[in-house]
Order: C-alpha cells, then sequence, then structure tokens
C-alpha cells in the first residue's frame, strides 16, 4: 500500500453496474484491509473488494484476471450493518479514508477497511447502502425463513467454496475501470467522480440575507446584510469549479507545499501539527507579509479545522483560530490570528450528456467591519492588500489552479469491456449456503492465523520513506420558496374517532418557555421554518414550506446521565407511566443521548387526540420493521439564532438519523420510543461537541419527519417539532435511578 513520504497516494481502481437481465448491483475495486493480528500488530493490505446484490467478497487478487481464486473473505450485509465514516487516518505517513462497519445490536463485531480519497470512500458508503437496501428489500418481500436465518448464521470460512470459485471464474468479463495498483504506486493521481446531487442549498428557512458587492476572476462576493453585530460583518466568496466535491475537498485539506503554491497566495506554508478522531486536526502555517505590505514582519498562525460530509455529499470545513503547545510564537515572526472561517463544497447536478463533472464553492469569513465598510466606501483602500481579501481570493485561485490540472477534472481513462456475466451467473439461491456470514464478522478475522489471508508472494513492504511491492504480475497495469401545501392528515389519525382534549399540566424537567425571550426552555414552533417535500416532488423535487405538526408536543426532558440510557419511556417516573399519561391514544417519544462528561438526555413527548389510522404512513412506522424506520426517520435541523460558525457545522439539511447514527425502536402499549444514540457516529460527535460549547447563546429549531419517498405519501407533513431556547447544562437533572 501507499506510505510513501513523497506524497503517492495508492487509489483504489471502482465500477459500479447493475445487470440488465436481473437487475443485481455490483461494485468492486481495491481497498485496503485495516485491523490487529493477535499478537497486536497493526496490518494494512490491498484487497480487491467485490460487491453482488447483498454479498460481499474480499480477494487478494482482481478475480477477472485470476479465475481460479478463491475469496479469502466472504459475508453477507444484513439490515443491521452500520458504516461509520472514521475521516482522515495516517498510515505509514500515508493519508487514508477509513471506514468502520458493525452491526448495530453487537458492536463487537466490527472491521475496517480504508480508501485513498474521500471519493472512493464515499462510493463504497454508496455501495454497501445499495446492497443493504436489496438486503432489505428481500426481508420485506417476504423471503422464506431459510432465507432470514442466513443473515445472521456463521461460518467457518476456512471451508472450500466450490460455488464461490466457479462464481469467479466467471468474473472475467467484468467491466474495469480505472487503474490497477502496481500503476497508482508509481503516479499519484486524484480519482474523480462525476456523480451529482440537487442543488437547494437547505431545507429550513435561513435568517440571513446575502448581496452581491463584487464580481471578479469568475467569483462573486457576498456581504451578509441581515445583520451586523459585535463590530464584524460576514463576507462569503463563490464559486463554481469543474470538478467534485470529493476533489476539491481533498485539494483544500492537502498541506503539500508545492500544490498550495499554485493557488493559495495566503496558506501556502502549512505544516500538520496534530491530528484527532479522523475530522479533526491542528495545522501550523507561515507567510511573509511582503505580498501585501512591504511593512510587515513575517507572521505565522496556528488554526483547527473540522470536517464533515453530509449525507447528500456536500462537505462542511469549519476553520478556527487555534493555540497549540508544539507551536509557540517563532523567532522574528509576529503571531497572527487567523479570520474564522468555513468552506461548503456542494455538488452540482450536472446533465446526463454532460461528463464534466462541477460544484460550487463557498468560503464565508468573519470581518471587522471597520475595514469592511472603509473598503466597500473606497475601493481604492488598503483591503484589498489585507489578509482577509487574500482568503476571499481562495476561491478563485482554486478555480484557476483545477481548470489548469486535468486530471482534477477529468475522470482517469478507462477500459470498458462489456460482460455477458448475467447470461452465465448462477442464482443466488445456488450459493447462498456458501455465504452465511455477515460482512463485519469476514474482514475482522485475525488475519495472521490464516494461510489464506497471507500476502506470502505478493506481500507489500510497508518501509519509509518509499512503499515496495513485491512481484505484483496480477496488478493491473493499463486502464426559490414555494407556497404552503398543507397535506391531508385525516388519513394518519383514525378519523372515526372523537379527538380528546390533551392535558396542559403535562411536563417534564424543562419548562415550556413564556415568550421569546425566555431562556433555558422550549416551545413547539410551527412548520413555516422549514421546507419539506410537495406534491410533485418526484417529478420536479419541489418543496413547500411546511405547515403545522401532526403531534404536539407536550413536555421535554433534559437528564444528566453515567451511560446511554435505553427505554426511558419504561421508567415508572417518565411521563408516559403516569395517570395522565397513559389515557392518551398515542405517545411519541424522542430520546436524544448526547455525549458530553456527563452524558446527557434530551427527552421529547409528542401527543396525539386520537388513535394512529390502520395502513397509515405513521401506522407504517410505528409498527413496521427497523428496516423501514431507518429508511424513512428524518430529522431537519435549524440554528435560528447563534454562532454563524455553529450554523454552519449543524447546517439546514434533512438527515435521515437511521442512516447516520444508530437508532434502537421500542413500541409498547399507547406509546413508541426513538433512542437515538449521537455518540454511534465519529461526525456527530464532533458536531454535538461543538454545538454544546455554544448552546447557552443558540436557539435551535428541530423537525421531525417520516420520509415520503412514494407518490400516495406526498406531500411530507411534519410529525413535530420543538425549539430549544439557549439550554443550561448545569440546569439538566440527574436520571432518576
Amino acid at each position: 500500500m501507499d506510505a510513501g513520504a513523497g506524497g503517492s497516494v495508492l487509489n483504489k481502481s471502482g465500477s459500479e453496474r447493475s445487470e440488465d437481465g436481473g437487475g443485481i448491483f455490483e461494485y468492486f475495486g481495491w481497498v485496503y484491509h485495516l485491523g490487529v493480528n493477535s499478537i497486536g500488530h497493526e496490518y494494512c493490505h490491498l484487497r480487491f473488494l467485490f460487491i453482488r446484490g447483498k454479498y460481499v467478497y474480499m480477494y487478494k487478487r482482481d478475480p477477472s484476471n485470476n479465475p481460479a481464486i478463491k475469496p479469502i473473505r466472504q459475508g453477507v450485509v444484513g439490515p443491521t450493518l452500520m458504516v461509520e465514516e472514521l475521516g482522515r487516518r495516517k498510515v505509514n505517513n500515508g493519508d487514508l479514508y477509513v471506514l468502520r462497519f458493525y452491526n448495530r445490536l453487537d458492536e463487537t463485531k466490527k472491521g475496517e477497511i480504508a480508501c485513498a480519497s474521500a471519493g472512493e470512500a464515499r462510493g463504497w458508503i454508496e455501495a454497501f447502502d445499495q446492497a443493504k437496501q436489496q438486503a432489505e428489500n428481500e426481508l420485506s418481500r417476504g423471503v422464506s425463513a431459510r432465507d432470514k436465518l442466513n443473515i445472521e448464521a456463521e461460518i467457518n470460512l476456512e471451508g472450500h467454496r466450490p460455488r464461490v470459485r466457479r462464481y469467479a471464474h466467471g468474473l472475467r468479463k467484468l467491466i474495469r475501470i480505472g487503474q490497477g495498483p502496481e500503476t497508482l504506486l508509481r503516479q499519484s493521481k486524484v480519482a474523480v467522480r462525476p456523480d451529482g446531487f440537487e442543488g437547494d442549498s437547505g431545507d429550513a428557512v435561513e435568517a440571513q440575507q446575502w448581496k452581491c458587492v463584487l464580481a471578479m476572476a469568475g467569483i462573486r462576493i457576498f456581504e451578509d446584510i441581515s445583520d451586523h453585530k459585535n463590530g464584524s460583518v460576514l463576507a462569503k466568496s463563490v464559486g463554481v469549479i469543474d470538478a467534485t466535491a470529493d476533489t476539491v475537498f481533498e485539494v483544500i485539506l492537502s498541506t503539500e507545499q508545492q500544490k498550495r503554491y499554485e493557488w493559495d497566495t495566503l496558506m501556502c506554508d502549512l505544516e500538520l501539527v496534530d491530528s484527532y478522531d479522523g475530522h479533526y486536526d491542528v495545522v501550523y502555517g507561515t507567510y511573509d507579509s511582503k505580498y501585501l505590505s512591504r511593512w510587515h514582519s513575517k507572521q505565522d498562525f496556528v488554526f483547527s479545522r473540522q470536517w464533515f460530509r453530509g449525507q447528500d455529499g456536500t462537505y462542511t470545513i469549519l476553520q478556527f483560530p487555534a493555540i497549540h503547545k508544539k507551536k509557540p510564537r517563532r523567532s522574528g515572526y509576529r503571531r497572527a490570528k487567523v479570520n474564522p472561517s468555513s468552506w461548503e463544497i456542494r455538488n452540482l447536478t450536472t446533465s446526463v450528456a454532460s461528463n464534466s463533472p462541477r460544484c460550487v464553492v463557498t468560503h464565508t469569513l468573519e470581518i471587522h467591519s471597520a475595514s469592511w465598510c472603509q473598503w466597500k466606501n473606497n475601493r481604492s483602500s488598503k483591503f484589498e492588500r489585507s489578509i482577509p481579501y487574500a482568503l476571499l481570493c481562495q476561491v478563485a485561485g482554486l478555480k484557476e489552479y483545477i481548470a489548469a490540472n486535468p486530471p482534477l477534472h477529468h475522470e482517469n481513462a478507462t477500459t470498458i469491456v462489456h460482460s455477458k456475466i448475467s447470461d452465465a451467473s448462477i442464482s443466488s439461491t445456488e450459493y447462498e449456503d456458501e455465504m452465511q456470514d455477515e460482512f463485519y464478522d469476514a474482514i475482522t478475522a485475525d488475519s495472521s492465523t490464516s494461510d489464506e489471508e497471507s500476502d506470502d508472494d505478493e506481500k507489500l513492504v510497508l518501509q519509509e520513506p518509499r512503499v515496495k511491492l513485491k512481484n505484483i504480475s496480477w496488478a493491473i497495469t493499463t486502464l426559490a420558496l414555494k407556497r404552503t401545501a398543507a397535506p391531508d392528515l385525516s388519513e394518519e389519525l383514525d378519523p372515526h374517532v372523537t379527538p380528546i382534549r390533551i392535558p396542559s399540566d403535562l411536563h417534564g424537567s424543562l419548562h415550556k418557555g413564556k415568550d421569546d425571550n425566555d431562556t433555558n426552555c422550549w416551545t413547539s414552533p410551527s412548520g413555516k421554518g422549514f421546507m419539506i417535500r410537495g406534491k410533485n416532488y418526484l417529478k420536479d423535487s419541489s418543496k413547500v414550506v411546511g405547515g403545522d405538526p401532526l403531534l404536539r408536543l407536550v413536555a421535554v426532558d433534559w437528564f444528566t446521565v453515567d451511560k446511554a440510557v435505553d427505554r426511558i419511556a419504561l421508567h415508572p417516573k417518565c411521563l408516559v407511566q403516569t395517570q395522565a399519561g397513559k389515557k392518551l391514544p398515542f405517545i411519541l417519544v424522542i430520546n436524544l443521548q448526547v455525549p458530553a462528561k456527563p452524558n446527557y438526555s434530551l427527552v421529547l413527548y409528542y401527543a396525539a387526540d386520537r388513535p394512529i389510522n390502520n395502513n397509515s404512513l405513521l401506522d407504517k412506522f410505528v409498527n413496521g420493521s427497523d428496516t423501514f424506520r431507518d429508511s424513512r426517520f428524518k430529522l431537519i435541523p435549524s440554528i435560528v439564532e447563534g454562532y454563524w460558525m455553529v450554523k454552519r457545522a449543524v447546517g439546514t439539511k434533512a438527515c435521515l438519523l437511521g442512516k447516520a447514527v444508530t437508532c434502537k425502536y421500542f413500541r409498547q402499549d399507547n406509546f413508541f420510543e426513538i433512542d437515538v444514540d449521537i455518540g454511534s457516529s465519529s461526525v456527530a460527535r464532533s458536531v454535538i461537541g461543538l454545538v454544546l460549547g455554544y448552546v447557552t447563546c443558540l436557539v435551535v429549531d428541530l423537525a421531525i419527519l417520516i420520509e415520503a419517498k412514494e407518490e400516495a405519501e406526498l406531500p411530507e407533513y411534519i410529525l413535530g417539532t420543538v425549539r430549544l431556547n439557549r439550554l443550561k447544562l448545569e440546569s439538566a437533572v440527574t436520571f432518576p435511578v
């Protein structure tokens, strides 16, 4: 694998296709298998991973070039499989993007693979999600009990698999895309993908009002004219770049000096100081201010970077000024404070005929209002020779740099061999007996004790500063807001039952706010601040302003706990177990488990005035399978008031919580509880850590929905909302034992 100090990165070659004959999803390519062997040594093996439907195979070599080869790992992707993006990790001086697989019901079953780029990691996440959906579809179609048992059954991975070998023999005509490991060791190339996403900016209505004040070099510079507080103003530069968001993200994060010299006039001499949890690092930099003003001395600076990728593929990078004990001020330099700033990189949807990916890059930063206003009033002022101006111009530098480097915005050359495997492939029932192991079980088997896993003749020698790959004869060497459209909610709750009056004296540990000026409280806003799917969403992707929630928020609990607590509704002192609670037709309990020191639980109680109507979408969600719930449980966040960097971190895009974090569901009597483990995702932990640091000055709105995916379910409706007004961490009460 790549570990070279010279910056060479070993890429995975991958392909995705769906057979016309059987509609079976396939994805395959090179990855790194990470782990620790029985004697405690870490290993990193280059492996060829192949997904076919819900089945996953891991090979030491490309099976299309080695028909007789057997898989060394194999398993099925079941409904309980979770894929977590762990971010970047240093492996022998090479940066890899790590994915963790685990069973949400048993996190001791886990394993890791890694990719050379963020785009490849995203591709594998989507591939495993597709495989998981196929497994879920088979279960929903009512497959045999024997098939269902295969999802959890374990087998001896060292046994012979003649049917799998016969299947591997048929792979020789599969599509090959990209370069193999031997070529990639010699070259440093960034793999790009032309995937596009819808260009909507979010699912909540933002209060900021942006005005374009300057257009230059293919970018536009905006000012937020809605409010100027604390002597600062928000400005942003926006440009369209002919590359994928994955590519631009990696260029921005790279600290390689020669590359940054080509586009960054300010932060080109950077040094990585420290890295934490794959989504956070600290960087030290220097610059000679003679490029801005000949009267200034040389300066150095330290800043932190925090990044995450949304479910729609949008990257967010937050940059804060920082202090680090390893990097005191250098002698002869003046310590500068870098302006707080953020990057947002969002893919644009391109036409089917177009082969060129595009993305919108937005760089937002906080500027002292005096210098900004002086520049606006007098364009010949010194602002154009200032640090904020240089930061705003980084987007223009990126745009020109990528335009001048075709490998960054064009796909790698491909060799495509049309396949007829669908005619000769065997059905899943022919080899399902050989594939009973869950995928995370397969990839966590101890590689040091298995002859199958050893790298005798193709060992990757991990040495510094170069990587040597012995005997790679098997490698591939050539290759605008809509009007409100209120949904008909009469079918969600039983129309034949007379609505009851929900008691007003229900309460939790957090009090209900009296007005907007009240603090450390909750209220229930209308849905007008949220954008949800309209009646014609499947045709034109149109969204409409949300209406009133279906359920009424009746109480909120704010607890401190030693460790995450599930099934809070069963506690005898819980609101659900009171006499008033038992008389309610239906209660939805949302238990948001917040990781911190100490841990917190924010428990929301939503009540209905009538029972749930049979066969409604709400009924399918409450009484359906966990698989269905994971695919539909949606939350839209919005920071109504608060620090702008926190707003950027949280965003306003809807999130399918069941796919982002571990959710546990519990249905009993007249209630339905959802326990949301925010700490199960490293990205979510990172964001919530930032939010808790500013929580006392934040006004946060949340909307709970069941995502509509079929025409009969549209338009969407909001299940419930909550506004949390400047919470105080110390006000949380200890959970009763």
